[in-house]
């Protein structure tokens, strides 16, 4: 913003952001951090941030009409950038989802907060991750976008094309999907080293330094 004074443009200076690798848990951690969460609502709640790859603000914002168990699909209305898309619905997570209605029988939204007439907030949810992570004594930082972060990881060393999981988290570019693969522990282990591929050199023919 430069106020209509276009010639200040010339002063700025662009900084570079550090861009790190986003935090991930292992499955057993993920399991360890559902069990550890405070009550059904809330172990349904991260295991849906989890089990679907959605952002807080889409978990907190779901409502009951939005998961379709006939297609298997959660639909996500005015996500990132205002868009709408579906996100999977796996058979585990259905159940989840079914065990939190029976108990807690939620109206409209999927996951009400304090007022049955408003939804969760993001900072209950943040606030829940923390405390299952406690309970779990898992040392990490836990967010719920951790949880995001593990879907698409433990999915592309699940070996799901990475095309799909573009589709699935609702990136618009594969550049923002690709850096998964930078903390995907088991695909990296599964690369040959360009070093092993080498042919063996007889010890015999090495010369000795001069």
């Amino acid at each position: 913003m430069t106020l209509d004074r276009p010639e200040m443009a010339r002063h700025l200076t662009l900084v570079r952001q550090p861009r790190k690798l986003p935090s991930v848990l292992s499955q057993e951690d993920v399991l360890r951090l559902l069990e550890g969460a405070s009550g059904l609502k809330y172990r349904a709640a991260l295991g849906t941030a989890y089990g679907a790859g959605l952002r807080v603000s889409e978990v907190a914002n779901l409502k009951i009409s939005d998961i379709d168990s006939k297609r298997m699909l959660i639909r996500v209305e005015e996500g990132k950038g205002k868009k709408d898309r579906n996100a999977m619905l796996s058979p585990r997570l259905l159940q989840l989802l079914r065990d939190w209605w029976w108990v807690g029988r939620p109206a409209t939204w999927l996951f009400p907060g304090r007022d049955p007439l408003l939804p969760v907030t993001a900072r209950q949810l943040y606030r829940a991750v923390r405390e299952a992570a406690e309970a779990a004594e898992i040392a990490t930082r836990v967010t719920p976008h951790t949880l995001r972060h593990s879907f698409a990881t433990h999915l592309l060393e699940q070996g799901v094309d990475i095309r799909v999981i573009q589709v699935l988290l609702g990136h618009a570019k594969l550049d923002s999907t690709a850096r998964y693969a930078h903390v995907a522990s088991k695909v990296l282990r599964e690369v040959t080293s360009p070093l092993d591929r080498l042919t063996p050199i007889d010890p015999g023919r090495v010369e000795p330094p001069k």
